[in-house]
Parts: structure tokens; sequence; C-alpha cells
């Protein structure tokens, strides 16, 4: 992430935390929002290929979700409601059960957990701890699950980690798929880990994992891989949890990254675009076997989200009644990988990493990789890195982008690989 300078005297340096970061990389005040274009105070445009990291995969302000939630507003209806029913959460719950469960074969409960991802991680755990009467839980290499003390003892990354200020105990790091290049199976290592009485592993709780790595650089695991590491949770009393928490809702090509792939997870962690408008909306999916809590024993002043529950109705209504934005996610993602390919191949050990409209190019260098999104900035686009190094320049544009902006916006990164390509690459 580049870290451009801030004046001294504006009030974010005099006054808020220096842990800020996003607006380090865009030094622009916004203020305005639709669809894929940021407006700033000088009224000028940005491409919007950041998209909330993937908590805007419809885009800013869809018309029809604003339309519901100012006329919920306008009626005085719930705005904060704990977890009491309300018409809102029971017309969210039926439509998710309508158009996203029993389609699927899923008979899964909700669980409305605290309003953002990291909550979802640590309800899950949670029970999956007092399911299994374990403590072990597995995450893999390069992953990422969240900034609070539980997810953050999933999460991979070094530098995160060294917030904690303690140590991040009972969880035990294996290597995704791919971890160790190409032609090594790590699934056959894990299978070895697990059946070894003298591995040192303590028993698993759970599996906890990714399909697409969003911040671990864009690893995606294959079918195969994800059907193998089923099959290992089950045979070893071990629930399987998804986080789908950036790829699900049709980031990585389908409403959950795992559609399609044979396998029924035992809970599914989702926020970001769950709400289908940038409110803050959290929940776990939970088999109903495992749903074994105590009334309140997992508890929290803002699960659930009256305003959210009216714009996901929407939300599911418009996009996943049918096919539609299904097919037009694979025509942008097989134009995607095309003009990503393209751009690689200028760069020497480039390569495209991702699946879906979840996508980017390794570029093997941080310092690179930050040149690239500093000069697509100015160019007009706003696009971020992620990977060990920060060396992936990622595409999270929103799903419903016109087709002609995904055009020009893929033009400015193609311009910018052009324009940094040719420059050394500092050693990281």
């Amino acid at each position: 992430m580049s870290t451009a300078p801030e004046a001294e005297t504006d009030i974010y340096t005099r006054r808020e935390s220096v842990v800020r970061a996003y607006c380090r990389s865009f030094p622009a005040s916004f203020v305005q929002a639709q669809g894929a274009t940021l407006t700033d105070e000088q009224g000028r445009e940005y491409t919007d290929f950041l998209a909330g990291c993937a908590s805007l995969n419809y885009g800013h302000n869809d018309p029809d979700m604003k339309a519901a939630l100012v006329e919920h507003l306008s009626r005085d209806a719930l705005t904060h409601g704990l977890d009491l029913h309300t018409p809102e959460k029971a017309a969210f719950l039926e439509t998710f059960e309508a158009l996203v469960l029993r389609p699927r074969g899923m008979d899964h409960r909700v669980m409305m957990t605290g309003p953002t991802g990291t909550n979802a991680i640590e309800a899950a755990l949670k029970l999956a701890r007092k399911v299994t009467g374990r403590t072990n839980v597995v995450s893999f290499t390069n992953g990422f699950h969240g900034m609070t003390l539980g997810a953050l003892s999933l999460t991979a990354n070094l530098s995160k980690r060294a917030g904690a200020g303690v140590a991040l105990t009972d969880v035990t790091r294996l290597p995704y798929d791919g971890a160790f290049g190409e032609g090594i199976d790590t699934l056959t290592q894990i299978e070895a880990m697990l059946e070894n009485p003298s591995s040192g592993m303590e028993p698993v709780a759970a599996f906890v994992v990714e399909l697409v790595q969003g911040e671990g650089g864009l690893n995606a695991a294959s079918a195969e891989w994800v059907r193998g590491l089923a099959r290992l949770a089950r045979a070893h009393g071990a629930l399987l949890i998804i986080d789908d928490i950036q790829a699900g809702i049709g980031r990585a090509g389908s409403f959950f990254s795992f559609d399609g792939m044979g396998i029924e997870p035992d809970m599914v962690t989702m926020a970001k675009s769950l709400s289908g408008y940038g409110l803050p909306f959290a929940c776990v999916l939970v088999r109903p076997e495992h749903d074994i809590w105590e009334p309140a024993e997992h508890n929290g002043t803002f699960r659930g989200n009256g305003h959210a529950f009216v714009t996901a109705r929407v939300a599911l209504e418009k996009f996943w009644s049918d096919d539609s934005l299904t097919r037009e996610v694979a025509a942008k993602s097989r134009l995607l990988e095309t003009r990503l390919g393209a751009m690689a191949a200028r760069i020497d050990g480039a390569r495209v990493k991702g699946r879906g409209m979840m996508r980017g190019i390794d570029v093997g260098s941080g310092s690179r990789a930050a040149a690239i999104c500093e000069t697509c900035f100015r160019s007009g686009l706003i696009i971020e890195t992620s990977g060990a190094h920060d060396e992936v320049v990622k595409v999270l544009a929103p799903l419903t982008i016109p087709d002609a902006q995904f055009r020009a916006g893929l033009d400015i990164l193609e311009e910018a690989v052009d324009n940094i390509v040719s420059l050394p690459m500092a050693a990281e």
C-alpha cells in the first residue's frame, strides 16, 4: 500500500489515528458515488476497482436498494432492534431461504453476529469448539480472517499478527493448495500430518479456509483440493468452515465460492456484500445439528441490522432470482482474465491469479505493484494490492460495472503497467 503524503494541517493528520490506511493510497476527499464511479470534491471522477474491498459487489447506491431503504426510514421502522422480530428480518430470511438455501439443498440456520466479518469468524470459532469439545483449529498459509484476537490467530500475515500484543494460540497452520509450488500436493501432506499420531497436532475442531485468498494474494483452491479437505474434515471429526466474506456473493463467480464443488460446509461466514449496499451486516450459516447455542450464549448489541435486512432482501430479489448476474460475471471474468494475461505477458515472471471477478496480476514486487496502483490513481482508477509482499495488483471492480467502463478501467491499468514495467524493480 502506498503512503502518499498528507497535508500537516488537515483535520485527519491532526486528529485521526495514524492507523488509517486506504486514504493514504488515495489522497482525495470523495463526495459522491454511483455505480462504479467515485467523485471527489474537485469534481474529478474515478473508476472504482476496489469496491470497498468487495463490500460493494453491486456498486455504489443501487437505486432499488436506496429506494427501499428511504421508504423504510420514512415510516420510522426500526433502526436498531437487537434480535427482536421485525417484518424486515422475516422478509430477508424468507428471501434468503427461497433464493439461496433451498436451490442448493442447504438447510443451514442463519446466525446473526456483530456487523463485520471478523465478528462472524469469532462466532464460528466459538461454536466449532463448543460442538467438538476441541480447541485446535487449522488455518492455512496466506489466509486472512480478521483483526480481532480469535480471527487474528487464524490470519497468517506477520505484520497483522504482530499487532495482537498477546500470544495467538490454539491454531495449526497448514499449507494451502499450491503453497509450495506446482506439482506439490499439499493435501497429501495435510493428510499425513492428521493421520500421524506423532505429528504433534492436537485433534482438530475445525478447518477454516478461504477458497480464494483475498488478502493473501488471490490464491485459488482447486475443487479437487477443496473436496479432499472436506473429506479429511469428516474423517477426523472436524468441522469445515468456509470463509466467504470476500469471495462470496458472486465475487468468485457464483453466490458461494464453493458452488458446484460438491461439498456442504458445516458453517459459512458471510459479511462485506451481504447487505448489498455497503451497510455493516454479517452472519454465520450453521448446519442445524451444530446450532447448539444456549439463548444469548453468543451475544452482541449490533447483531443483525434493520437497514441491511431491507437492502439485502432487495439485492437478492434483483440479482439472484435468475442466472442473469452469474452469466454477466462469467463474461466479465473471461474478459478480465484475457486482459490481465496480456498485461502479465509484458512482465518477466508475472502471472494472473484468482477466480471470477476476483483476479489480479502477481508482478513479483510490492514496490512495482504499488507504483502501478499509484499511476492508476493519477489516471482516475482506484485499485489496490494484496499478497505476502503486496506484490499482486488486485481487481475488485463491482460485478455490475458497465462493460464500457470496465474496459476503460482496464485500459488505464494496462497503460500503468506499460509505464512501470520498464523501471528497475526495487529490492523488497
